[in-house]
């Protein structure tokens, strides 16, 4: 257990009365990243400005966090990691932290209803909306939405609990809170508004419209690379501070959080901690989703099938280094719409992130819920090549590399476990195809990954079933390097 008495005198900890603090922000999901990114913005703003914006910090699922932070007094460690140095913080922002399973959904219902809660936010990775991918739209075959329209008053998903915190506010003529998705997903807002009020137009058309008419769902583009947390990491924590932090985290020094300045009720001056307050997010998290996320799921894929276990080992292979590289700034950053921004240098950035070697970022990790990152990072993309006649051959590697990944076996003949919410549908088309065409067009028919256009698309089709030939073949990393160096 973390003891901040006896951390070292270089570690920051909190300088500000924390019993001023008071619970004005509710967020879903407290994940590693979270921790490392917007938890410690508000908790700057707290130290350098004297905000009293504090945070419920809420898992819907895994109690490990929750009950480690009840465990240390709500406090936790960030360190940021670049090769071989090592700087800490404290972050004191929380005041209270909730498990959905243990303490109960109605626990976590009437902490969204505090009148003080001004936001509530969220980053519960893209499966989390009960959406589809590929249209954005609420899936109202999801087990947790239909569970959702037969008890409105015990929900199950996020979008079901958040429209509950929603209608109760409203009932009781509280005031409406914004709600801020931080999650990879292109305007995450919108996404966001749509599933909670498709939900709403399913219970209560007049919520419906209260929602439509009063709330606000600001988009974000968020960015720190933060892996996930493993034995070998927090062992090497404990020998750095000298006590165990069964809630901290480390990351990258690297920081950037782009907001939508769209809050009902006010917000925390962020700009203040180093965040961007903007008019229109959504040409930064194209930038971003595209150009940071789409080369991270490049080599999630192909350096996984290659036998590289993080990012940084890929970023030691000259081939795959040059194939991100080129990925960003030959196919993605075409379709990009951003101005005023280098691209190029933006790309070098990227790539000396990746060289980082203290984080170990697994490729295995990034490789996860492949089919609902895969619309964002790629498949926009791909259908921009497609409209303008351009290239897209790395693209298309990644999509082969994808699907060489779902069909479940690496290029050692060893069983891969597959992390998705598709899992069952995609290893039931694996199942029933040969390897091969057969397979490149069993998974492009998937219509809530790739649409209902790509499936029929000629050229992308041929260099898809190009390119799982080539893997199948010569494996990943000899594909890789005979596509960046011609030979």
């Amino acid at each position: 257990m973390l003891s901040v008495e006896q951390l070292p005198s270089a570690v920051q900890q909190p300088d500000y009365d924390r019993a001023r603090l008071h619970t004005r922000m509710v967020h879903i999901g407290v994940g590693a990243f979270h921790r490392a990114h917007q938890a410690v913005c508000s908790d700057r703003l707290a130290s350098e400005h004297g905000s009293d914006w504090g945070y419920c910090e809420v898992n819907l699922n895994s109690g490990e966090v929750i009950h480690a932070l009840r465990a240390q007094s709500l406090l936790y460690t960030v360190s940021e990691m670049a090769d071989d140095t090592l700087s800490t913080r404290v972050i004191g922002v929380i005041r209270e932290a909730l498990h959905g399973q243990s303490d109960g959904i109605a626990a976590v219902i009437d902490a969204m209803s505090q009148p003080e809660v001004a936001i509530v936010s969220m980053t519960v990775t893209e499966k989390g909306y009960c959406h589809h991918p590929a249209s954005g739209e609420l899936n109202l075959q999801h087990p947790a939405i239909q569970h959702d329209l037969a008890h409105p008053h015990a929900p199950a998903s996020l979008p079901g609990i958040i429209l509950a915190a929603i209608k109760r506010r409203w009932q009781q003529g509280l005031p409406p809170f914004s709600v801020m998705s931080c999650d990879n997903m292109p305007e995450n807002g919108h996404v966001t508004r749509q599933v909670v009020v498709q939900l709403a137009e399913q219970q209560d058309a007049a919520l419906a419209g209260y929602i439509r008419n009063t709330l606000t769902f600001p988009s974000t583009m968020v960015d720190r690379i933060v892996p996930a947390m493993t034995e070998e990491t927090f062992a090497t924590l404990e020998q750095q501070l000298g006590s165990r932090d069964d809630a901290g985290v480390v990351c990258e020094p690297f920081f950037q959080w782009v907001i939508e300045d769209n809050f009902v009720s006010g917000r925390p001056a962020w700009e203040k901690a180093g965040a961007e307050l903007v008019a229109d997010v959504v040409p930064f998290e194209e930038m971003k989703l595209r150009m940071l996320n789409g080369s991270h799921s490049f080599l999630a894929y192909l350096g996984y099938l290659g036998g590289y276990q993080h990012i940084s080992d890929c970023m030691a292979d000259a081939s795959y280094l040059q194939a991100a590289r080129q990925l960003m700034l030959d196919e993605q950053a075409p379709t990009l719409r951003i101005q005023g921004v280098d691209l190029t240098a933006y790309a070098d950035s990227l790539i000396a992130r990746y060289q980082n070697r203290a984080i170990k970022h697994r490729t295995y990790q990034i490789a996860t819920d492949g089919s609902q990152k895969l619309p964002q990072r790629w498949l926009a993309s791909i259908r921009w090549h497609l409209r303008n006649g351009s290239d897209f051959d790395l693209l298309a590697l990644g999509v082969a590399g994808w699907m060489r990944y779902v069909s479940g076996v690496d290029e050692q003949s060893n069983a891969i476990v597959i992390n998705d919410p598709l899992k069952e549908e995609i290893a039931r088309r694996v199942a029933e195809s040969a390897e091969g065409a057969e397979r490149v067009a069993a998974l492009l028919s998937l219509r809530s990954v790739f649409g209902e256009d790509l499936a029929s698309e000629k050229r992308l089709v041929e260099r898809v079933n190009h390119f799982s030939q080539q893997l199948a073949a010569r494996g990943a990393r000899e594909t890789v390097r005979q596509l960046v160096t011609g030979r």
